[in-house]
């Protein structure tokens, strides 16, 4: 008798042991991430930070490609433009520097403002945003251009039309300054394009992200409801 009874009471001890070890695996399987999960998902976290600042860097940037070498050359010409004479016997460094000789060719202020943003947008800030690469550079550099354009125009206008008192200027245009205003119309075109392409490059970008986030809220949606959804079912 003693030894029958044993068998069923082991068999009964064994059930329980293994129903209790079910209910903890159970239990463990539906309460919190598995420590292996949390440490992907914060490594994949911080990826995606180092990824989204990399990412920011490149946006900021610009790849001119083969037109670098376009604008390079239009600098140089616009660089030879100051040397050359601008009107008369005065070259554009002289215009700039408002010296006797051009003074004596009756230089209008037009044809000063021209020189200075020549200098300053045509040399300066397109030679920085090759070097730099940087889209903020390459779009002040084009706003410069593209108001050097209308201010060569105004001084080549100048040149040929008299002025207060029907004063009329000694000399006309001279090769300083037709080189000088093509080199700006060159600078503005290849720089519109560069800052153009960016900026269509910036609104893909922004795009993208606004999906990414979208796809991200959602499927936060969908783990809070089959997280809503499991403790219900452990509460029935």
């Amino acid at each position: 008798m003693t030894d029958a009874t044993h068998p069923r009471d082991r068999g009964t001890d064994g059930g329980g042991t293994n129903g209790g070890g079910a209910g903890s695996g159970d239990t463990a399987g539906g309460g919190a991430p598995r420590p292996q999960e949390s440490n992907v998902d914060a490594d994949f976290a911080q990826y995606a930070g180092d990824l989204r600042k990399a990412e920011k860097k490149v946006a900021g940037e610009i790849d001119p490609g083969a037109r670098a070498l376009v604008v390079a050359v239009a600098v140089l010409v616009a660089m030879l433009s100051l040397i050359l004479p601008h009107t008369g016997s005065a070259s554009g460094i002289e215009v700039l520097t408002n010296a006797p000789d051009a003074k004596a060719e009756l230089v209008t202020i037009t044809s000063k403002v021209f020189v200075y943003l020549l200098t300053i947008f045509g040399i300066g800030a397109s030679m920085l945003a090759l070097l730099t690469r940087r889209w903020f550079i390459a779009w002040v550099a084009l706003c410069g251009n593209a108001i050097a354009c209308v201010a060569g125009m105004l001084a080549w206008w100048s040149r040929n039309t008299p002025g207060v008192g029907n004063v009329q200027p000694p000399s006309g245009v001279g090769i300083g300054l037709i080189l000088g205003w093509l080199a700006v119309l060159v600078l503005t075109f290849h720089w519109a394009r560069v800052v153009w392409a960016r900026s269509t490059y910036h609104l893909a970008l922004e795009e993208e992200r606004r999906k990414e986030a979208a796809a991200r809220d959602a499927h936060a949606l969908s783990l809070q409801r089959k997280h809503d959804s499991r403790d219900l079912g452990d509460t029935d």
